[in-house]
């Protein structure tokens, strides 16, 4: 054998041997084939599934976040009879169990639209646990989104203080701020313990090509428009789970740095969904409501990932300066140290923390919490969409990892 036969056979080898260990750098907490629910008891869930209130298959999980040992998932109302939008995993109940009921949160009967009067909390995608001890979330108030698509409710910004499991805060956001295509998928918010009462919360518009930021302090909320919102028309083709789509999203994942000890305020990481690029803004611009919209020249292109590498969720773990992302067209989960490359983002100073065409087929959402572990969650959605799943295998999933362990060995480092 030749020596350049050797040379390129050593390097698949290494190639192969780092993309195994990128396979096993996430922890596989919870699996499931469908998912099943708390109910008030067994005559509530068979009335529930007569009533076609509750089709197990329909349900499918999409978004989570972590507040003590609490799990926090959310089911979107893709479809009908989707039992809860809002649930929750004891972690320490959960111990040994692979696949645990959910249990809707605060309670099953304001997840129930079916009900004839009361809050309701209609259909949430991602959500965002404050240092502060609160929830947020977007209730965008439609379900049944792929049939016929009941608008139940004006899309509404939703907290609850997770110390009571009450609803403290609710806020409709003003219909001149939401556009014909308006689609609000996640939300995070910008605070810190000192200073709960003035928190302010960003929420991306997907298909209004805006920002919607909502003052905490002054209960109001306003649109914040840039071109940097937009998708790019060379990044909408997908290929994910066997499946081509092509979908059109705008300003998707967001991301805050530290608080700047110069200013007060913080960096925010943001990426539209169909795009390879990374953007930025201080949010001292995104929370003065007179000049946000005015500001173009203070948002910065940070760069690109590279080729087939559309984000949707994005997280930032403040110890390491270290920003995850979702790897939809890749299988993968990705990273880039904010502190170690801060002025460089490219295919060289990003990598792939894990990718496997089995279990991360689409990866829909991660978290670093509050401990310093990563939360990734996968779920099939493209497949769930437009072919349906397979009840006898695994469609859902739930990994977990301290974050120097997925940074391990990367150029994400420290």
């Amino acid at each position: 054998m030749s020596l350049k036969c050797l040379t390129l056979l050593a390097g698949v080898c290494l190639l192969a041997c780092r993309v195994n260990a990128a396979n096993e750098r996430l922890k596989e907490l919870f699996a499931w084939k469908t998912v099943d629910f708390d109910f008030p008891d067994d005559a509530t869930r068979a009335k529930a599934i007569e009533n076609k209130e509750y089709i197990q298959e329909n349900n499918l999980p999409l978004g989570l976040d972590r507040w003590h040992d609490k799990l926090f998932v959310t089911i979107p109302r893709w479809k009908s009879g989707i039992v809860s939008t809002l649930n929750y995993i004891n972690l320490t109940e959960a111990k040994g169990n692979l696949s645990p009921n959910l249990k809707p949160y605060p309670s099953y009967e304001i997840n129930n639209i079916h009900k004839k009067n009361g809050t309701t909390l209609v259909s949430g995608f991602r959500i965002n646990v404050d240092v502060c001890d609160r929830l947020w979330m977007v209730d965008t108030g439609l379900a049944d989104i792929l049939g016929e698509g009941n608008q139940i409710s004006t899309p509404r910004i939703v907290v609850i203080d997770l110390k009571t499991d009450k609803i403290i805060k609710e806020h409709t956001i003003a219909k001149e701020d939401i556009a014909a295509h308006s689609f609000f998928a996640n939300i995070l918010v910008d605070t810190t313990p000192n200073t709960c009462d003035k928190a302010f919360a960003y929420i991306p518009d997907l298909g209004g090509f805006q920002m919607i930021v909502y003052d905490l302090e002054n209960n109001e909320s306003y649109k914040v428009k840039h071109h940097y919102f937009y998708f790019d028309p060379l990044s909408g083709n997908y290929n994910v789970g066997g499946v081509n789509f092509q979908w059109t999203d705008g300003v998707f994942g967001v991301a805050l740095s530290p608080v700047h000890k110069e200013d007060g305020y913080r960096t925010l990481y943001f990426h539209p969904l169909s795009s390879t690029r990374e953007f930025s803004v201080n949010t001292k611009i995104l929370q003065n409501k007179t000049t946000a919209s005015n500001s173009y020249y203070e948002f910065k292109v940070l760069g690109s990932r590279g080729p087939n590498s559309q984000a949707s969720a994005e997280s930032l773990d403040e110890k390491t300066g270290v920003l995850f992302y979702t790897q939809v067209n890749k299988d993968g989960v990705g990273c880039w140290n904010s502190y170690k490359h801060a002025n460089e983002y490219s295919a060289d100073t990003t990598d792939l923390v894990a990718t496997d065409s089995e279990t991360l087929v689409f990866p829909n959402d991660l978290k670093v919490d509050k401990e310093g572990y990563l939360w990734v969650l996968s779920d099939k959605l493209s497949v769930h969409i437009y072919k349906g799943l397979h009840t006898d295998e695994i469609n859902y999933r739930i990994f977990q990892t301290p974050v120097k362990d997925a940074i391990k060995g990367t150029v994400c480092d420290v």
